[in-house]
């Protein structure tokens, strides 16, 4: 993870996102598809110089290329809190376990180096693969806000979930478990997130 940098990640983000060709990957995005590199650049301008939310390149170590982004935004000092979102995962970031390790260090960020008591997740209700994302992650579903949002035209229900400081030994515990190199065999893991992520 690194914070968004437009001349360093701008081309390998757009080539990464290309090859979602449908465009499914932007569904519940207020943003995108970018048809041209000329039109994400511009869009890179704007995150780039954000500082809520403050964007960050998910990186893959092997090629060391930019292949998502994620974001901090809603930061609230004072009460403590701040939620991840505005996540755009290109399909050779999908399902793979260097998503899950950006989400790890993105929360141990929060609640572990910046000291945050409160870490929320939200989405369209309609986005089934990130309510079900969430609770792999081991957050833990709060509620639903009807008619919160509209955007793309359509009406967003915005379901939130949390983890909050409380909760962070265990799931430390649950990702290093989940990432350590002997928990895989060929690729394949042997324990489940969910099974080591659930509560008590």
């Amino acid at each position: 993870m690194e914070p968004l940098d437009q001349s360093e990640h701008a081309t390998t983000l757009f080539d990464a996102f290309t090859a979602d060709r449908a465009g499914k990957m932007w569904t519940y995005m207020p943003v995108g598809p970018f048809t041209d590199a000329a039109s994400f650049e511009e869009w890179m301008a704007w995150v780039c110089n954000s500082k809520a939310p403050m964007f960050f390149a998910i990186i893959d170590n092997r090629s060391y290329k930019a292949i998502g982004f994620a974001s901090l935004m809603r930061i609230d000092p004072t009460a403590g809190t701040i939620e991840v979102g505005y996540m755009a995962y290109s399909p050779f970031l999908q399902k793979t376990p260097i998503a899950t390790e950006a989400m790890h260090l993105l929360m141990r960020h929060v609640l572990e180096d910046l000291g945050y008591r409160r870490y929320e997740w939200k989405c369209d209700d309609l986005n089934a693969a990130s309510k079900s994302a969430a609770e792999r992650l081991g957050f833990q579903y709060d509620g639903l806000f009807r008619q919160a949002l509209v955007y793309k035209g359509r009406n967003r229900d915005t379901p939130w979930f949390s983890v909050l400081d409380a909760d962070w030994p265990r799931l430390r515990a649950a990702f290093e478990t989940w990432l350590a190199p002997d928990n895989f065999d060929n690729g394949i893991q042997k324990v489940s997130l969910s099974k080591l992520t659930a509560a008590p």
